[in-house]
Parts: structure tokens; sequence; C-alpha cells
């Protein structure tokens, strides 16, 4: 006899998928899909009855063809360039090193990468945009150019600022890659751009992690255990990439 608790708890996720479905809800309904045949094929396997088990096949077969048909769909608009994530931070919050953010946009096909930062000056800023390009040396992607935009330091911070970044040039250059360097007064917006057509806009640049308390505190040489200030992150896909 199926688990009657069992039971309820798939027809409950499978309603409530079928109601994110209409709801034009993709995502979240394909979830709830997934849940849902899980629990039933479980009911199923359960259920000695054979006309019942030929019913909860019967319907583990719809609701399968329903739940392929969203996953196509998502991957044709992923594909498409229509799709369109946001990222919502919260303050403190940790498990959002460069890697968590950008790998999954990170394939064979990426040559060439654009970041618009105009706080790439003190110490901490240019220590993370030097994590961000180890991040591109370590792959999968191909990266052969990096062009970085930024603002330009003032005072001591520019000696610091230049002498840095020329040794990231000469560290990447030593890995096959060439990072370009610009300045602007003007530069305000912050994203970041591949040429496989993946932009990521973040609201606070790379420039989203805390302060560690101390050099040995945890978090410190791991960004996934570093607490965040609270930002937003937008990904999307445009058909070209502008370069700088």
């Amino acid at each position: 006899m199926a688990d009657t608790g069992l039971e309820a708890a798939a027809t409950a996720a499978l309603r409530r998928a079928v109601e994110l479905d209409a709801g034009l809800r993709f995502q979240e309904a394909l979830v709830c899909y997934q849940e849902g045949i899980d629990l039933l094929m479980q009911v199923m396997k359960a259920t000695k009855d054979e006309t019942k088990k030929n019913h909860y096949r019967q319907k583990i077969m719809e609701y399968m063809d329903r739940a392929e048909q969203i996953k196509k769909r998502n991957d044709k608009e992923k594909e498409d360039g229509k799709c369109h994530k946001q990222i919502k931070i919260e303050e403190n919050a940790t498990g959002f090193s460069y890697e968590k953010l950008f790998q999954e946009y990170l394939n064979e096909t990426v040559t060439e990468v654009w970041v618009e930062d105009p706080y790439i000056r003190r110490v901490h800023q240019l220590y993370n945009f030097l994590r961000f390009c180890e991040m591109l040396v370590k792959g999968p992607c191909k990266v052969k150019t990096i062009h970085l935009l930024t603002s330009c330091g003032e005072g001591s911070e520019k000696s610091q600022q230049t002498s840095a970044l020329e040794q990231i040039q000469q560290s990447v250059k030593n890995r096959g890659i060439k990072l370009d360097v610009y300045f602007s007064t003007s530069i305000h917006d912050r994203e970041i751009r591949f040429n496989n057509g993946w932009m990521i806009k973040i609201g606070r640049g790379l420039d989203y992690f805390k302060k560690p308390q101390g050099q040995f505190s945890i978090g410190y040489c791991d960004f996934d255990l570093r607490p965040c200030h609270e930002t937003t992150v937008d990904i999307f896909h445009t058909n070209h990439t502008k370069k700088i």
C-alpha cells in the first residue's frame, strides 16, 4: 500500500508546478515538477495494486514530458541570449567567490574579457582584480586578452596602482595573456563581459567582499568564506559584445 503522506506531498508539489507553469514561472515550475515526479515514483514503487501502478506511471510520463519541454525551452532561451538571472547577495552572506559567480559562463569559447570597474585602485581592490585574473588563468576558458577600464588613483595611490597593474600585466603575460589597461575620469558603470556574449553587472563591482577581521581569520584566503556587502548581480546574454 502506498504511503498516503508521500502521495499527498507528491500531489502538492505537482499542483504547485502546474500553477507556476500557468503563471509562466518556468524555472520554478521545473523544480517543482522534478520534486513531484521523484515523490510520485516512490509512491509507484511502493504500490502493489497494478491498476494504481499503471495510473501513477501514466501521470509520471505526462509530467516528465512537460518538464522536458520546459527544460528545452529554458536551454533555448539561454542559448538565444534571452536569459536573465539575478542574484541578490545579502549583507554578511558567504559562498559568493568569483568562481561561484562566473565559472558557469566561462566555457572554452571565452578568449577575451572586458572589465569595467572604477575602483581598481586601492591595495585590496587590486588584489580583487588579481584574484579575478587567477580564476581566468585556471580555466576552463582559454583567455588570451583581458581589457581593464578603471579610474586613475591620486597621489601615492596612483603610483601604487600603476606598479601593481604592471606586475599583473607581466604575470599574466607569462601565462600567454595580454592585459590592456585603460583609464577614464568619467567611468561609473561596473560590468564584466565575455566574448561568448555573457555580461555580468555587479552593483559593487569586484569589491563586494568585506574586510577580514585579521590576516589569520577564516575567509582571509578563501573568498567563499569571506562575508560580503549587500549587492545585486545581474547576469544576461547579449548577441554581441562591444569593445572598450
